[in-house]
């Protein structure tokens, strides 16, 4: 399903036919994000030690992805007098130099504008994710450092951490931000969430629907809906089998974690319909009657027919169009549904 980096999910939908001037800038752009703003190399005029993990790990894992030791060359030369005699020295480059000076060599004569851009993009997006993920790890034990300074009855401490917890997860909103920004300004049908850059369908649908929905789903406990949906739209993307089947399981996920938080799951439901029925239940009321119809119908009408085999009928399908709806139908429903909690 879900493959590690960008250029192998879109390996076979083409993106780009050559290299024009804003997608150019579109990588200048990404990668300054990173090196600037996610997670530089230096601070103040020296490596830090966060800087070389970072960079290193980028440096390991693309290179291995594509089959290669390292994404560039590790040592340059250098060339001094000793003796009267001409002297060269090997010097190495940053794991950050590295991932520059293959991020940015000139587009090889054998290779296709498309694999190019694409892979320079899974940097970008490796990046993120790597970033997130020691987002996700600080914001895990944070409740934990809010308790010992409380314990310990600090009120400076308290705020402090709250202070530099909230300005970590603004900034790196704001980073994300940005990127998606640059890809709109490059006019790439891109959109980065959760660790992952993915095709937007179109703006409007990403501003009112996607990137609310993304947002609500970067927790551990919304990590199955988060999964679910994004093979979903790889599948989409891809002309894989099946992908409104992933977007009902999403949808699906989010009735069930509902229906469990809030104490109403009783262990005799035999499917959806039955989670559907503790929200919609007239004591429980979390949604409306009309809202559980709409919601059984879906699973009824497009999630059971695609989601059990057919025996001898024919296998059901449905067409890109009816894919699409059904796609956007589960996310606007879970984001409904979780904004409500």
């Amino acid at each position: 399903m879900l493959t590690d980096i960008f250029a192998y999910r879109y390996a076979n939908v083409p993106l780009f036919n050559e290299m024009t001037e804003p997608l150019r800038r579109l990588l200048v752009q990404g990668f300054r994000i990173l090196s600037e703003q996610i997670q530089p190399f230096y601070s103040q005029g020296k490596p830090c030690e966060k800087g070389k993990v970072y960079w290193s790990a980028l440096n390991k894992q693309l290179a291995m992805e594509l089959g290669l030791t390292d994404l560039s060359k590790t040592h340059f030369p250098s060339t001094t007098s000793w003796q009267g005699s001409p002297r060269t020295t090997m010097h190495p480059y940053t794991d950050e130099r590295i991932c520059s000076n293959w991020m940015f060599q000139p587009l090889p004569v054998n290779c296709a504008a498309d694999e190019y851009i694409k892979q320079r993009l899974s940097l970008i997006e490796l990046g993120f994710r790597k970033k997130a993920q020691q987002i996700s790890a600080l914001n895990l034990i944070f409740p934990n450092e809010i308790l010992k300074a409380e314990l310990g009855k600090n009120s400076y401490r308290i705020a402090g951490l709250q202070l530099a917890n909230d300005d970590m997860n603004k900034t790196f909103q704001q980073n994300v931000d940005e990127l998606n920004a640059r890809f709109q300004q490059a006019g790439t049908p891109l959109n980065y969430h959760n660790g992952f850059i993915q095709i937007a369908q179109d703006k409007l649908t990403q501003q009112e629907v996607e990137t609310p929905f993304w947002s609500l789903v970067t927790s551990d406990k919304w990590s199955n809906v988060d999964v679910d949906m994004k093979n979903a739209i790889d599948l989409r993307d891809s002309g894989g089998r099946d992908p409104a089947l992933y977007a009902a399981r999403a949808l699906e996920s989010t009735i069930k974690i509902i229906s469990s938080e809030k104490g109403w799951t009783h262990g005799k439901e035999n499917g959806a319909a039955n989670f559907i029925e503790n929200l919609g239940s007239k004591k429980n009321g979390f949604i409306e009657p009309w809202e559980a119809e709409i919601l059984k119908l879906f699973f009824s009408k497009v999630r059971n027919p695609i989601g059990h085999g057919p025996g001898e009928a024919p296998m059901p399908t449905l067409t890109p169009q009816q894919t699409q709806a059904a796609i956007e139908f589960c996310m606007s429903q879970c984001k409904n549904l979780i904004s409500r909690l």
